[in-house]
């Protein structure tokens, strides 16, 4: 059988993955579940392809549909639909967990595709922001090596110039549990400077517990630790040692 290695150019790339997506996921999710109007099926998809790294529920969904594709999908299709798309291992998703609160939060959810390529014939190859691809493959690869992983939010509380107290959420991009192991993990394309590093760590730094924090970047760099004690490790270590997070 061919595989990607097979063709030199991205057009027959695209034209081999699509044909996959039309033949083997699609034509099963529509044969499987009988499903009549599969115009909106494919635009969910289209959404969630477009949306890599950006929370989404099933209301948030139907006004996207209002808005955008105007048309009117109801509520518990939606909910059907999505997971007709996790039954068949196209997408995953990654719940929201309250990390101070120790409880999950049942409004917004992160989808995430099962296969970046897919996801991205599907668009044609645009939309290729890398933070969120490269958001995309960290969440896979924790989930190839066995861990349930969860989307963090962190309530923190901070001042206003005129000393008043306000609360606001932070968001950790993953938690990774196993057992009795966890990891709290950021992915950031680059942190150039004292100020994005500040940025990125921030939800990482507000969380108090003893578990090991990781940051995850692009740039090919040996790991090292921040003066916080946060490990920062690149993409590729991360990827091709299966003990990144020991590092």
């Amino acid at each position: 059988l061919p595989n990607l290695f097979s063709f030199h150019t991205d057009e027959e790339k695209t034209q081999y993955l699509q044909g996959i997506y039309n033949t083997v996921y699609l034509a099963d999710i529509k044969n499987r579940y009988a499903i009549r109007h599969d115009q909106d099926l494919e635009s969910l998809i289209k959404i969630i392809a477009s949306g890599i790294g950006a929370p989404f529920n099933p209301t948030r969904l139907v006004n996207t549909f209002k808005s955008v594709e105007n048309v009117t999908v109801s509520r518990p299709t939606i909910e059907h639909y999505l997971s007709y798309l996790i039954d068949a291992f196209l997408v995953s998703k990654a719940e929201r967990y309250d990390v101070k609160g120790r409880k999950y939060i049942g409004t917004l959810a992160k989808y995430y595709f099962e296969d970046v390529g897919l996801r991205n014939s599907l668009i044609g190859f645009k939309q290729l922001e890398e933070t969120h691809i490269m958001e995309n493959v960290v969440y896979n690869e924790l989930k190839i090596r066995g861990f349930q992983v969860d989307v963090g939010n962190v309530d923190v509380v901070g001042k206003t110039k005129e000393g008043k107290s306000v609360r606001s959420q932070l968001e950790i991009d993953f938690v990774a549990n196993k057992g009795s192991r966890r990891y709290y993990i950021q992915v950031a394309y680059a942190v150039p400077g004292k100020d994005k590093m500040k940025q990125e760590t921030r939800s990482l730094l507000s969380v108090k517990d003893a578990f090991k924090k990781i940051l995850v970047v692009k740039e090919n760099t040996l790991p090292w630790h921040t003066d916080d004690g946060i490990a920062v490790i690149g993409l590729m270590d991360f990827l091709l040692n299966p003990d990144s997070l020991e590092l």
